[in-house]
């Protein structure tokens, strides 16, 4: 629907139904919807609390299955897109995907805020190194769904369920618990290394202030 909405807007600005991305405004109203149906700051409001009030099963499809479509726009169109603004939106979705995280006690809004740490750092790299966006990417889809699959498996939602699972499969809860750091980041798991790889390249083009 929103991007009907800018189809028309572009149509009544520029005067025709093909979206040019070469022009700026045809560039951000594309850019804005994808945002959105991603979830990235500062378009993220409607993630977390739709995530909390879904399944497990239908929070992996939103978590996962429905943003790779605009994803793969965004990694088609990379090129084109300013990218002072795709930093900034980037950071900032990092930023509050770190955030939302602390003091959270519900499994399915971390996950939602991790999702939207995660694309932040997808995005910051992404008009640098398009492929190390996408590695990025498909490193967080294969952490997400082993998580949700887990805690479906697990029927547990809440943190302070998980103390009680021990009993029910040491072997789950431990590779939840992995699945959770490697989200995280943690060295010397996986998601650790798209992470390691952006700071590296974004140190090389002397952007220190995005590196720390």
């Amino acid at each position: 629907t929103t991007l009907l909405c800018l189809t028309m807007f572009n149509f009544w600005k520029m005067g025709e139904w093909n979206i040019d991305f070469t022009h700026p405004l045809s560039t951000s109203l594309i850019t804005i919807t994808l945002m959105m149906k991603l979830g990235i700051a500062p378009l993220h409001f409607w993630m977390p609390e739709v995530l909390q009030g879904t399944s497990l099963k239908t929070g992996l499809i939103l978590s996962t299955w429905q943003k790779i479509a605009p994803l793969i726009l965004l990694y088609q169109m990379s090129t084109e897109f300013n990218t002072n603004m795709m930093m900034m939106t980037g950071l900032l979705s990092v930023l509050i995907g770190g955030w939302g995280i602390i003091n959270q006690t519900e499994l399915r809004k971390m996950m939602a805020y991790s999702s939207i740490g995660h694309l932040g750092w997808t995005l910051i790299i992404m008009p640098y190194y398009p492929n190390l966006a996408l590695l990025n990417f498909i490193v967080y889809v294969i952490m997400s769904i082993m998580m949700f699959m887990t805690l479906n498996k697990m029927m547990q939602t809440k943190i302070s369920d998980i103390s009680m699972s021990w009993s029910y499969s040491p072997p789950l809860l431990c590779m939840m618990m992995l699945t959770m750091l490697s989200l995280g980041g943690l060295l010397p798991l996986t998601g650790f290394l798209p992470k390691l790889l952006t700071v590296l390249f974004l140190a090389k083009k002397s952007m220190i202030i995005f590196t720390t």
